[in-house]
Protein backbone atom coordinates (compact mmCIF):
# COMPACT_ATOMS: atom_id res chain seq x y z
CA UNK A 1 0.00 0.00 0.00
CA UNK A 2 1.34 3.06 -1.21
CA UNK A 3 1.64 6.32 1.47
CA UNK A 4 1.26 9.33 -1.34
CA UNK A 5 -2.92 9.06 -0.19
CA UNK A 6 -5.00 9.25 2.56
CA UNK A 7 -7.79 8.72 -0.21
CA UNK A 8 -7.20 5.09 -1.25
CA UNK A 9 -9.93 2.98 -0.84
CA UNK A 10 -7.75 0.17 0.95
CA UNK A 11 -6.44 2.58 3.32
CA UNK A 12 -10.59 3.87 3.90
CA UNK A 13 -11.47 0.44 4.40
CA UNK A 14 -8.22 -0.38 7.30
CA UNK A 15 -10.00 2.69 8.96
CA UNK A 16 -13.77 1.40 8.96
CA UNK A 17 -12.76 -2.27 9.90
CA UNK A 18 -11.13 -1.02 12.76
CA UNK A 19 -13.87 1.45 13.73
CA UNK A 20 -16.25 -1.45 13.26
CA UNK A 21 -13.78 -3.42 15.65
CA UNK A 22 -12.53 -6.19 13.43
CA UNK A 23 -9.14 -5.95 14.75
CA UNK A 24 -7.48 -4.25 17.75
CA UNK A 25 -3.67 -4.00 15.42
CA UNK A 26 -2.38 -2.44 12.32
CA UNK A 27 0.93 -4.10 11.55
CA UNK A 28 2.76 -2.19 8.01
CA UNK A 29 6.19 -2.30 6.45
CA UNK A 30 7.20 1.27 8.01
CA UNK A 31 5.19 4.09 8.70
CA UNK A 32 5.21 6.14 5.92
CA UNK A 33 3.64 3.16 3.92
CA UNK A 34 0.81 4.14 5.94
CA UNK A 35 1.03 7.80 5.21
CA UNK A 36 3.59 10.28 4.14
CA UNK A 37 1.20 13.20 5.19
CA UNK A 38 1.84 14.55 8.81
CA UNK A 39 -1.35 15.81 9.10
CA UNK A 40 -2.61 12.24 7.95
CA UNK A 41 -1.03 10.01 10.23
CA UNK A 42 -1.71 12.53 13.16
CA UNK A 43 -5.27 11.86 13.05
CA UNK A 44 -4.72 8.15 11.80
CA UNK A 45 -3.04 7.92 15.05
CA UNK A 46 -5.30 9.78 17.26
CA UNK A 47 -8.15 7.49 15.57
CA UNK A 48 -6.82 4.34 16.23
CA UNK A 49 -5.68 5.05 19.68
CA UNK A 50 -9.03 6.38 20.62
CA UNK A 51 -10.21 2.95 19.12
CA UNK A 52 -7.66 0.82 20.92
CA UNK A 53 -5.92 -0.17 17.79
CA UNK A 54 -2.24 -0.08 18.09
CA UNK A 55 -0.14 0.59 14.92
CA UNK A 56 2.93 -1.28 14.98
CA UNK A 57 5.90 -1.35 12.18
CA UNK A 58 8.83 -3.61 10.90
CA UNK A 59 10.99 -0.51 10.86
CA UNK A 60 10.23 1.64 13.91
CA UNK A 61 8.24 -1.05 16.25
CA UNK A 62 5.04 0.24 17.99
CA UNK A 63 4.04 3.66 17.01
CA UNK A 64 3.77 6.47 19.28
CA UNK A 65 3.94 9.91 19.62
CA UNK A 66 7.41 10.95 18.90
CA UNK A 67 7.01 8.44 15.23
CA UNK A 68 3.91 10.69 14.18
CA UNK A 69 5.74 13.48 14.38
CA UNK A 70 9.47 13.18 13.60
CA UNK A 71 8.33 10.49 11.27
CA UNK A 72 5.42 12.63 9.59
CA UNK A 73 8.00 15.28 9.10
CA UNK A 74 10.91 13.30 7.73
CA UNK A 75 8.19 11.81 5.01
CA UNK A 76 6.74 15.38 4.50
CA UNK A 77 10.49 16.72 3.35
CA UNK A 78 11.41 13.53 1.53
CA UNK A 79 8.19 13.50 -0.63
CA UNK A 80 9.55 16.27 -2.76
CA UNK A 81 12.66 14.35 -3.37
CA UNK A 82 10.62 11.11 -4.63
CA UNK A 83 8.22 13.01 -6.94
CA UNK A 84 10.89 14.90 -8.78
CA UNK A 85 13.09 11.34 -9.12
CA UNK A 86 9.82 9.29 -10.38
CA UNK A 87 9.11 12.62 -13.01
CA UNK A 88 12.91 12.28 -14.63
CA UNK A 89 13.12 10.10 -17.72
CA UNK A 90 14.40 6.77 -17.38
Amino acid sequence: MSGASHLRPGFQAMQQAAMNGQFDIIVAEALDRLSRDQEHIAALHKRMSFLDVSVVTKAEGEINEMHIGLGGTMSALWQPRLRRRRSRPS
